[in-house]
């Protein structure tokens, strides 16, 4: 199995726990580090050991180390880890700000010992989209528009999309506020259905050479169970939307829709499973966790940390290494800049490029 430790207790921490403990063959926690007894508290009931100095953590030679700390802290918690030679996967994002982002990068970038926790295009859904794109089905994207999660989450699925890799890009945000209905957040139901104030922001991406991304995100989207997730893959010969495909081939439209295969529906008795997706015929994704019951979040959370351990290993490739995390966290905090001034904001080519 590949051997994680965690440092930190916070509610992220608790979905790397779950997935562990989910498919403990392949994915072991070896050991969480928590500093006071209220952090240790909070994971007592995962079963893992708790430990209360890096170096107890680190004698239980894990394969890599979940830095999973607030954004001020993460930094600090990577450059340590790197300077013991240790392997990280850092939570997003790895640092705060921009000249954050460009110390961290001057201060550990040339290891190659970080990854970041970037799980979104592991997910069923987008792994099949993106194996429909790859399959040239569309033609040459040029535009992808996300209404789903935010900031560098959303960048991160733009730039994949795009094959934009660390192309320069001009940012345009603006913020919309009107009411809304938001019965669910991360603190549980609400029994309070009045509107409340929320604000939309909306942003365009603009790569160069006919390439752009349309960023649409609604506060507590993530959570509130009357807005949807939606996404648009729009290429030269055809255009997907959420998972539905539109296409030109010879003479003909086609219209063919991404399929998945569940378990667990009406009569099926072999539990709540996402097992496979298919377009026109052909299995475009395959779930490496059946089994497990895992939600599709959690399936990709897993991926994640598989793949992480075999790169540890030597054992596979970079599954998204610092200098992507670093990208979509600049070009989100240029949304974020653009929708505060009104201006457009340009980013350039970075030392991470």
């Amino acid at each position: 199995p590949a051997r994680f430790a965690i440092i930190g207790t916070g509610w992220r921490s608790e979905f790397f726990l779950r997935v562990a403990a989910a498919a403990p063959e392949r994915l072991q926690a070896v050991g969480v580090l928590a500093r006071s007894d209220a952090s240790a508290a909070r994971v007592a009931g995962w079963d893992v050991p708790i430990h209360r100095s890096l170096d107890d953590l680190l004698a239980a030679r894990p394969d890599f180390v979940i830095a999973s700390v607030t954004w001020p802290a993460m930094p600090g918690v990577i450059t340590e880890l790197v300077e013991r030679g240790v392997r990280v996967l850092a939570e997003t994002p790895p640092a705060p700000d921009a000249d954050g982002l460009r110390k961290l990068w001057h201060d550990v970038g040339a290891s190659r010992l970080v990854q970041v926790a970037e799980q979104y295009m592991l997910m069923p859904g987008h792994a099949a989209r993106l194996e429909v794109v790859r399959s040239g089905a569309l033609g040459t994207v040029g535009g992808v528009q996300v209404s789903s999660t935010h900031l560098y989450h959303a960048t991160s699925m733009i730039r994949t999309f795009l094959d934009a890799g660390m192309a320069e890009a001009t940012v345009s945000a603006r913020t919309f506020t009107a009411p809304l209905v938001d019965p669910l957040t991360p603190a549980g139901w609400s029994d309070d259905l009045s509107p409340k104030e929320r604000t939309t922001t909306i942003a365009t991406l603009d790569f160069g050479d006919g390439r752009m991304g349309l960023y649409d995100f609604v506060d507590n989207q993530w959570w509130n169970p009357i807005l949807s997730r939606r996404i648009v893959i729009r290429g030269s010969h055809g255009e997907l939307t959420d998972d539905t495909v539109r296409r030109f081939e010879g003479a003909e439209v086609l219209t063919s829709p991404i399929t998945y295969r569940r378990t667990g529906v009406d009569l099926n008795l072999e539990g709540n499973d996402v097992v496979s997706a298919a377009f026109e015929g052909r299995i475009v994704y395959r779930n490496p966790w059946v089994g497990t019951r895992l939600s599709e979040d959690d399936i990709a959370v897993a991926s994640l940390l598989e793949l992480t351990g075999r790169w540890a290993r030597g054992d596979g490739a970079e599954p998204y290494p610092l200098a992507d995390a670093c990208q979509d966290h600049l070009l989100g905090l240029a949304i974020g800049e653009s929708a505060r001034t009104g201006a457009d904001v340009r980013v350039a080519r970075e030392v991470w490029s």
